[in-house]
């Protein structure tokens, strides 16, 4: 069983959802990003989501668009990121995955990339711009090095594709909750609810949802039938108006939905 497989089933032993929770490396600055990821363990995160800043991003909502874009304004580099895994998985065993746009691992090189997140303490990436049939390169990096690859599936998916997706991921499967950008919203897609239904369906062990939630009500309503809810732009947003400690406060409140709701299904 992989770290992020582990830190989830933990979650489910202990009668709780997992919260995974997404910060970007760089952002105010390399040093305070590193100490945010830790303040996320510390508060209750069972999973750390790092993500690299992109010029390019396809996906990310404007309050992560504006903290990533500060990030490479003040110099984040490639290297600044495994900086950021090795000091972070120094000081904490909470596993962190990178959330990662497929361009920049090219360029990095996928076997480079795997073998320096490895001796980072890295456990695995995000990557929500590859499918599986794409990744070739990618998945025997990951076979190799024993990091765990998380693709996406969407409420768009054709069960063809979610078949797919479900055999090539390890750790968990990211599930889209709704279609469109990162973000907060009032209310999650009753998409989402079917759409980990549908990856049960073809074997998914662990489904986890982001995009859209900001809040403990929230996350409780998706750890009902999830094995877990991924959080981003609330917690970016505290970081950014409030620093550490209002982004302490944040993730503690948010924690707290993991275990608020009772479980409709078990594993």
């Amino acid at each position: 069983m992989s770290r992020v497989a582990a830190a989830i089933q933990k979650a489910k032993d202990a009668g709780r959802g997992a919260f995974i929770g997404y910060l970007p490396v760089g952002f105010p600055d390399l040093e305070t990003s590193i100490q945010a990821a830790i303040t996320l363990a510390e508060n209750g995160v069972d999973v750390i989501e790092l993500g690299p800043p992109y010029s390019d991003p396809v996906m990310d909502g404007v309050v992560i668009q504006q903290a990533t874009q500060a990030a490479l304004a003040g110099g984040f580099k490639m290297r600044d990121l495994f900086t950021a895994v090795k000091a972070i998985t120094a000081a904490t065993d909470v596993p962190v995955v990178v959330m990662t746009y497929w361009n920049p691992v090219m360029q990095y090189g996928v076997d480079r990339y795997a073998d320096d997140l490895l001796a980072a303490g890295g456990a695995g990436l995000i990557t929500p711009d590859i499918t599986p049939e794409a990744a070739e390169d990618w998945i025997a990096a990951s076979e190799r090095t024993g990091l765990d690859r998380i693709f996406l599936a969407a409420p768009t998916s054709t069960d063809q594709r979610l078949d797919l997706v479900v055999k090539s991921s390890t750790g968990f499967v990211y599930t889209v909750s709704t279609m469109g950008i990162t973000g907060e919203r009032a209310s999650l897609d009753q998409a989402a609810r079917s759409l980990v239904a549908r990856l049960r369906e073809h074997g998914a062990e662990n489904a986890c949802v982001g995009i859209g939630i900001s809040t403990a009500d929230q996350i409780a309503g998706v750890v009902d039938y999830a094995d877990g809810a991924i959080v981003g732009t609330a917690l970016v947003r505290a970081l950014g108006d409030g620093g550490l400690d209002a982004l302490a406060e944040v993730t503690r409140n948010l924690a707290a939905g993991t275990s608020s709701a009772v479980r409709s299904h078990e594993n």
